[in-house]
C-alpha cells in the first residue's frame, strides 16, 4: 500500500443497515471501501478477485462460515472481526464504538490522516497575500491587547484539508482582536513545526507552539502538541500532561475541546474546519451546556467534509460558513461584544 494510499477495506457484514453503517463510516475517516457484501452472496472466487488492506467481518448469524474461514487461511490480508452492532448514529454510544473500530484499524492498516504532512510543502509555496478583513471601528478604537492573556479563547479543529482551511481564515482575520487561539490538527508528530510556518504564512497573527505554564495570549495561534494532551491550570496557563491523547487521533479534538470548555466556559468557541471523522461530536454537547459556541465550515468549500458534517447533522453547529466568512462572523461578533461592552461603561459614567 502506498503511503499516501488510504487503506481498502473488503465489508461483509449480513444485515444491510450494519453494512450502510460500516460503509459510511470508513468512508468518512479516509479509508477506501473496495467491497461490501452479504455472505449469502460469496463464493471464494468473488473474494480472491477482491484486492483488499483488510477484510471488515461482521456477521448477526455465528455459525462456522466457509467463507470466513477460507479469509482466515489466507496470509496475504489481515481480518478484523468487528466492534457488533453500530449504535444509532446520533447516540451518545456511536463515537465510542467508531472510535474502537478506528483504533483498530490504524494498527492494522494505517492512518489516513497521514496524507495531510505531504502537503503542507504545496501550502508554503504560496507567494499570494490574500486580502484582509477590516477592521470595525469599534474594534480599532480600543487599546492593544496583543500580548496579553486571552481572555476568549477559540479552538481551530481541523483533520485532512484542514491545514489549507484554517490559513485561508487566519490569513483572512485582521490582527488586533482581543482574543486566542488553539489549533489541534490530525497529523504526524513529524509536521508539527512545519504546521506552524504553512499555516502562519501571510498571516497577521502568530502562529506558536504550546508553551508549559504560559496563558494563550492575544494575537496568537497555540499549535496543539500531537504527541500529548494538553489542558489548562485555573490560573489559564497551558499545562501540558505528559500522557498521550485518547486513541484513536492525536490530538484527540473530543478531548481538547472538553479541556477547553472546563476552564474557559462561555469564553470559548470553537470552528471546526475540513476532516475526516467525527471527532468533536462526543464532547460538543458539555461545550454548549458550558456556555460556548459550535461553528463549521459548510461542505461546499471542504476537502472532506465528514468532521463539520457529523456535528450540522447533531444540531451543534448554530453558523456554517466558508473560511473566509467564518472569519468575517467572528470579526462581527468581536465587534457586538465591544460594542455593547462600551455602551455599558457610558451608563455607568453618563
Amino acid at each position: 500500500m502506498a503511503d499516501l494510499t488510504p487503506g481498502r477495506i473488503g465489508v461483509i457484514a449480513d444485515t444491510s443497515l450494519q453494512r450502510h453503517v460500516l460503509q459510511r463510516a470508513l468512508s468518512a475517516n479516509g479509508y477506501r471501501v473496495v467491497f461490501n457484501s452479504d455472505p449469502a452472496q460469496l463464493d471464494e472466487a468473488d473474494l480472491q478477485a477482491v484486492e483488499a488492506d483488510l477484510w471488515l467481518v461482521d456477521l448477526v448469524q455465528t455459525e462456522d462460515s466457509p467463507l470466513v474461514d477460507a479469509l482466515l487461511e489466507r496470509d496475504d490480508c489481515p481480518v478484523l472481526f468487528g466492534e457488533g452492532h453500530a449504535p444509532e448514529r446520533q447516540s451518545e454510544h456511536y463515537p465510542r464504538w467508531e472510535r474502537r473500530l478506528l483504533g483498530k484499524l490504524k494498527r492494522l492498516v494505517g492512518d489516513p490522516s497521514v496524507a495531510v504532512g505531504p502537503r503542507l510543502e504545496a501550502l508554503s509555496g504560496e507567494v499570494q497575500r490574500p486580502a484582509c478583513l477590516d477592521l470595525p471601528r469599534e474594534l480599532a478604537g480600543m487599546k492593544s491587547s496583543g500580548g496579553e492573556p486571552a481572555g476568549q479563547v477559540w479552538l481551530l479543529a481541523a483533520s485532512l484539508g484542514g491545514p489549507e482551511a484554517v490559513k485561508a481564515f487566519l490569513d483572512a482575520l485582521p490582527g488586533g482582536l482581543p482574543l486566542g487561539f488553539i489549533y489541534a490538527q490530525h497529523i504526524e508528530a513529524s509536521f508539527e513545526s512545519a504546521l506552524s510556518q504553512a499555516v502562519g504564512r501571510h498571516s497577521q497573527w502568530q502562529v506558536n507552539q504550546s508553551r508549559a505554564g504560559d496563558p494563550v495570549r492575544c494575537g496568537e495561534v497555540v499549535v496543539v502538541p500531537i504527541s500529548q494532551e494538553m489542558s489548562f491550570d485555573d490560573d489559564g496557563g497551558m499545562r501540558l500532561t505528559g500522557r498521550s491523547w485518547p486513541e484513536p487521533y492525536s490530538p484527540s479534538i473530543d478531548q481538547m475541546m472538553l479541556n477547553l470548555a472546563q476552564h474557559y466556559g462561555d469564553r470559548c468557541g470553537v470552528i471546526a474546519f475540513s476532516g475526516m471523522g467525527s471527532d468533536g461530536g462526543a464532547a460538543a454537547a458539555y461545550l454548549l451546556r458550558q456556555g460556548g459556541r459550535v461553528w463549521t465550515q459548510d461542505a461546499n468549500s471542504c476537502a472532506c467534509s465528514s468532521m463539520p458534517d457529523n456535528l450540522r447533522e447533531s444540531g451543534y453547529s448554530s453558523l456554517s460558513g466558508d473560511p473566509r466568512e467564518l472569519a468575517q462572523a467572528l470579526v462581527n461578533q468581536l465587534a457586538q461584544q465591544a460594542g455593547r461592552t462600551v455602551a455599558a461603561l457610558e451608563l455607568d459614567n453618563p
